[in-house]
């Protein structure tokens, strides 16, 4: 006889891992496989990182600061937020969950889009709590169905800014206007794991609404432009009296020492991730202009990925292009069948996949 576990996980599902690029290459025998399925920044992290990390080797045996007091200073005056402002996570994963374990219990609510980042489902799940489950429409987060699902029993909105697996940004004038209308005792979780890919001009500059919204949490993430993900460092920026909550639920040591000084040195070199950016915007432009060509549509990305809607089955789709050394994320698991996401590469790499696409596309393969 086994022990079994809560019943809330009988349905559930563990997050779906791609293949990795070692097991491509073992598998069907390739010098070199493309991993373009998890939205990592191709371009790495800052050389200021890689130069001075391995100062810090010597340190392994101590353990970490548990309050992250350098990284946080440095984010506050990044900011202009006060210090207790800023909350660091492993990865803005953690900060979701510790969100959840905080604020969510016997059948409390927390409303979210359909489709977007799966683990704000998870989480709210695990915590005996009800998703309330609102669809996009044309891959963008639909507010005013957002707000209309909202009762007494709601304690979390989160809303995904560029969207993940979409793309898309919300119209800032329509998402301050949904700010402003939720209720003061229901937190707004505004996922901005993308911000730095996003057109500045059209995306809501939400930091000085900290201000004025003392229920608005805002997170963001060194795993994607900074390209820190191996070391797993998030954080958010809400009211001290939120960030006193979450350090109840955290581990001690949540984050590690060299992730801390990872993105301490990070947030220091801006020109690295506005080289990034820039290249990103190169790259996107281009699959778009050659999707476009080959009439495959796509959601207008504000990130470094892009949805493209395939002919077949994405999951079809995405195991034609993994022949082929490709590795891409199916819509099929996100909820979006007929789609695959592909992260935005080095141009290089751009013209490899927009030639194995089209190849594949004569074939009716995608």
């Amino acid at each position: 006889m086994t022990v079994k576990a809560r019943e809330v996980l009988n349905n559930m599902k563990a997050y779906p891992l791609n293949k990795s690029i070692e097991e491509v290459q073992a598998e069907l025998g390739f010098e070199k496989a493309y991993k373009l399925a998890e939205n990592e920044n191709i371009f790495g992290c800052s050389p200021k990182i890689k130069a001075n990390l391995s100062t810090h080797l010597n340190e392994l045996f101590t353990y970490p600061d548990g309050h992250a007091r350098q990284l946080t200073s440095k984010l506050a005056q990044f900011h202009q937020l006060h210090f207790h402002s800023i909350f660091i996570g492993n990865g803005s994963d953690e900060i979701i969950r510790l969100l959840c374990r905080a604020f969510i219990c016997n059948d409390d609510e927390a409303v979210m889009a359909d489709v977007t980042f799966p683990r704000y489902k998870t989480n709210v799940l695990i915590e005996g709590g009800k998703p309330i489950i609102v669809p996009l429409q044309n891959g963008v987060h639909d507010l005013s169905s957002m707000l209309r699902a909202i009762t007494s029993r709601t304690k979390l909105v989160f809303i995904c800014n560029p969207n993940n697996p979409t793309g898309t940004i919300i119209n800032k004038q329509q998402l301050l206007e949904f700010i402003d209308q939720v209720p003061n005792d229901c937190l707004v979780v505004l996922d901005e794991a993308y911000y730095e890919y996003a057109d500045n001009e059209q995306l809501l500059q939400s930091v000085p609404l900290l201000h004025k919204y003392p229920n608005l949490v805002i997170l963001r993430t060194f795993s994607k432009a900074y390209g820190l993900a191996a070391l797993r460092i998030g954080y958010g920026m809400m009211s001290p009296i939120y960030v006193d909550e979450l350090t109840k639920v955290k581990d001690v040591f949540n984050v590690n020492q060299l992730g801390q000084i990872a993105a301490s040195l990070a947030l220091e070199d801006q020109q690295f991730i506005n080289d990034c950016v820039t290249k990103n915007k190169t790259g996107k432009e281009y699959l778009e202009k050659e999707l476009t060509v080959l009439n495959y549509d796509f959601y207008p990305s504000q990130a470094n990925f892009i949805m493209i809607h395939t002919k077949r089955r994405g999951d079809y789709a995405a195991n034609s292009l993994l022949k082929h050394g490709f590795i891409v994320r199916a819509g099929t698991l996100l909820g979006l069948p007929y789609t695959i996401r592909v992260t935005i590469s080095s141009m290089e790499d751009n013209i490899h996949f927009i030639n194995t696409f089209k190849n594949l596309a004569a074939e009716g393969e995608v």
